[in-house]
């Protein structure tokens, strides 16, 4: 039985690649590659932070926020690309990171499940300054029960402090949570931590060859409705 849906943010209710239009217009003709570097970098970054420090019970001691990491990682991607970051730029393209586009599907998945009874969490790297922006831009505000960082633990996922957020909140079971996820690196962390995983396959990509599969696979967020 699940008795809680918890989403990913980034790549899962927030387009992350959703950045390359404006990153287009900024810088022409590199606009899809930034965005994919950026992305990489960012991710990159947390788990450098996470692996470097894992056994602290206080959170890493070279912990920066999610947004601090992603604004470093912005401007390693404009070095790596010679893309003239000036503060303007910066700062526009950071305020179009809190103010992603949602995916389409979203807000009619997160009202079905409302309507049915069923609780909905956030659990993200994301820094809750930045979640809550995006998830008040989208609308999903009223549609989904707490939003959890990992702020509160100093540790990203795919560390089992990060994932552990949702027992400290919710008394349930790690067997009852259905986690959600885009991507697969945090579909697999989710698995291996012991709740019922579902990946998000917007891109038809082979999972990756270690560790188990998910639980279950979907197309969309649409997918995931039939399990519950």
């Amino acid at each position: 039985m699940i008795r809680l849906v918890v989403f990913d943010a980034y790549g899962t209710l927030f387009d992350v690649y959703s950045v390359g239009t404006l990153a287009e217009s900024l810088f022409p003709g590199q606009g899809a590659a930034l965005s994919v570097l950026w992305r990489d970098k960012q991710i990159e970054y947390s788990r450098l932070v996470s692996l470097s420090d894992p056994l602290n019970p206080l959170g890493s001691r070279h912990y920066q926020s999610f947004w601090d990491l992603t604004r470093l990682a912005l401007q390693y991607a404009c070095q790596r690309l010679q893309l003239e970051l000036t503060p303007t730029r910066q700062k526009q393209l950071m305020d179009q990171y809190s103010h992603l586009d949602a995916f389409p599907e979203n807000l009619e998945v997160l009202q079905t499940l409302q309507s049915n009874g069923m609780r909905c969490a956030i659990l993200s790297n994301g820094s809750p300054e930045m979640l809550h922006s995006a998830v008040n831009s989208a609308g999903m505000t009223g549609l989904i029960d707490k939003v959890l960082s990992v702020d509160e633990v100093r540790q990203f996922k795919t560390t089992p402090q990060s994932y552990g957020l949702v027992a400290s909140h919710y008394p349930v079971d790690v067997r009852e949570v259905l986690f959600v996820s885009s991507n697969s690196w945090d579909a697999l962390g989710a698995t291996w931590f012991g709740f019922k995983s579902f990946w998000v396959n917007r891109q038809g990509l082979p999972f990756e060859t270690l560790g188990p599969r998910p639980s279950h696979s979907g197309n969309n967020l649409k997918d995931i409705l039939p399990l519950l």
